[in-house]
């Protein structure tokens, strides 16, 4: 007879999903939202959203979709087939890549393509290379798919950016996909043409896969341009999964509408996994992501006006405290300042060791939420997102000024 200390009751959570961390991001986000109501001033630097409204015209797709009984009921586990057209018209405009319907999976947020795509292309024990600082939610998809997630450190000496000689460092029989991302989630970093064109033919010697993650393709700067990797390198486009977005180009975070884009074999089997997960996205988000894509940048090119302005304003505040050193980020709404000069101190009686340490610190004397390098494979880093008001971003760093003074 089993005992409660070895009944199965006793196994309460699989070690599978028993091994996953909480999203750090999230998890920062959360916590500064509690301290807010419960009136404390918190100026939030740790969600990666926009601070502006989902444009109207969007948002009156939704409510005429609401009323619609076509949107009541359940549609292609796949997607909407307007919208995977949609997003094929989108992607050719924006990035130059030519796809078919057939090798497009509309998903609940990038979050689910990223899982999708590695469920779909990794096998036990399978190794993906993941350059760091990486999103913190890279790694958790991987292993939750049976991979093994290889890190590959770039620290600010060289913008955050790998280099094929550390990617080859990192290369095992066991290598069977590399992730891009560029613009970088938290880096911001952005990787010339020539630098994808040198990492693009390390892939093909190797006939390794690519998951390229392009949710930030529109925010760049100073002239900058962000190159899809499979055309850039067109010989990779066989062997490349994409995954986008609504969520930053139109502030639509809370909408939850992504995609992966593939071959059509393995789109197709994603798309099988997807029809027992959740089935379709619902269709009144889908038909708000079309309103979108059917629409212009305009909005997109207006927050990048402000992004510019906000991301100049935190790197110079920033530099300006005594040991931290902020490169400025190329991409994205992110600054990724090494705070390395801040550690091994004693603040207010205080002993402060790591990021960790400083990030949990400075919530509780100045009232910022920020997030610790730890979340992102580089311990000796904050990240600040800078996609707030441009008044809580001056009072938030004015605060940290002062605090480190």
């Amino acid at each position: 007879m089993a005992t409660p200390e070895s009944s199965p009751r006793s196994r309460r959570i699989s070690q599978r999903i028993g091994a996953i961390a909480e999203s750090a991001t999230l998890k920062v986000d959360a916590k500064a939202k509690a301290l807010k109501a419960e009136g404390r001033p918190v100026i939030g630097f740790g969600a990666g959203e926009p601070d502006f409204p989902t444009p109207d015209y969007v948002v009156e797709a939704a409510v005429d979709a609401a009323r619609d009984p076509r949107n009541h009921r359940y549609t292609p586990a796949g997607g909407l087939p307007e919208l995977k057209k949609a997003i094929v018209a989108k992607t050719a405009r924006d990035s130059g890549l030519q796809v078919e319907p057939a090798q497009v999976l509309v998903t609940n947020g990038g979050k689910q393509a990223i899982y999708a795509a590695f469920a779909t292309m990794l096998d036990p024990g399978d190794e993906v290379i993941v350059p760091a600082p990486y999103w913190t939610t890279y790694p958790e998809a991987i292993q939750l798919a049976g991979g093994v997630a290889v890190e590959v450190l770039a620290d600010e000496t060289q913008d955050y950016k790998v280099t094929v000689e550390q990617l080859e460092a990192a290369r095992t029989d066991r290598t069977k996909v590399l992730l891009f991302v560029s613009p970088s989630n938290p880096t911001g970093a952005v990787y010339t043409p020539d630098e994808i064109r040198a990492i693009g033919a390390w892939v093909e010697e190797h006939q390794l896969w690519v998951l390229t993650d392009e949710i930030y393709e529109h925010l760049v700067y100073d002239g900058a341009t962000a190159g899809s990797l499979p055309v850039v390198c067109p010989e990779l486009a066989d062997h490349t999964v994409v995954v986008n977005g609504v969520a930053k180009t139109y502030a639509m975070t809370g909408w939850r509408v992504g995609w992966m884009i593939g071959p059509a074999d393995l789109v197709k089997a994603a798309t099988n996994l997807q029809s027992h997960a959740t089935s379709n996205v619902a269709n009144v988000a889908q038909r708000a992501a079309l309103a979108a894509l059917e629409g212009d940048l305009t909005a997109v090119e207006e927050m990048k006006v402000a992004f510019d302005r906000r991301r100049r304003t935190i790197v110079s505040m920033l530099n300006e405290i005594d040991g931290v050193y902020c490169p400025m980020p190329g991409g994205a709404f992110y600054a990724y300042p090494s705070v390395k000069g801040l550690l091994g101190k004693e603040y207010g009686g205080r002993r402060i060791d790591t990021s960790a340490d400083l990030a949990e610190y400075i919530l509780d004397q100045a009232e910022v939420a920020v997030v610790p390098g730890e979340a992102f494979g580089s311990p000796g880093y904050l990240r600040l997102s800078y996609a707030l008001g441009d008044d809580d971003l001056v009072e938030g760093v004015t605060r940290l000024q002062k605090l480190f003074s």
